[in-house]
């Protein structure tokens, strides 16, 4: 296995960057974004005040250049990152870690050995759900991860 890695997910932004979402991932090596980015400058503030930013597709974007899916393997620990809109053969790239948007309500559970992460919704209030992000941490035992909760008004 890898040296350990702490990875910042972010999803649902909707073409918003909270600062509070900046702060809250600050000190990671890496940001994951699930989807509905809606604006690259999303992904380039991302990665100029925090670290570099991966980018998936979700229902709201139209970027070409952003993947429907990524498999990443960070600290020797296989991590599939899809928006959850469209259907992806998870099992097929035997991920260890799953991430996912879409629903906008943050979601850690593990099920059948995978840890599923939803890091809910960093861009405009939706609902009464929170508005969170999430770090994930990888390669010192099991991947676990944390759902952070923004102070926003």
């Amino acid at each position: 296995m890898g040296a350990s890695a702490e990875i910042g997910v972010i999803s649902d932004t909707h073409g918003r960057l909270r600062p509070q979402a900046v702060r809250a991932l600050e000190g990671c090596v890496l940001v994951l974004h699930a989807g509905d980015v809606c604006g690259p400058h999303v992904v380039e503030e991302l990665t100029a005040f925090v670290a570099p930013c991966l980018a998936v597709r979700g229902n709201c974007d139209d970027d070409p250049q952003l993947p429907a899916f990524l498999l990443r393997v960070e600290a020797g620990v296989r991590v599939l990152v899809h928006h959850g809109h469209l259907p992806v053969d998870e099992a097929a790239h035997a991920p260890a870690v799953v991430i996912t948007g879409h629903t906008h309500v943050p979601l850690v559970e593990s099920c059948d050995g995978v840890l599923r992460l939803n890091p809910g919704s960093a861009g405009p209030r939706r609902f009464r759900l929170p508005v969170t992000v999430a770090r994930l941490t990888l390669g010192d035992g099991e991947p676990r991860a944390r759902i952070i909760e923004l102070p926003v008004a």
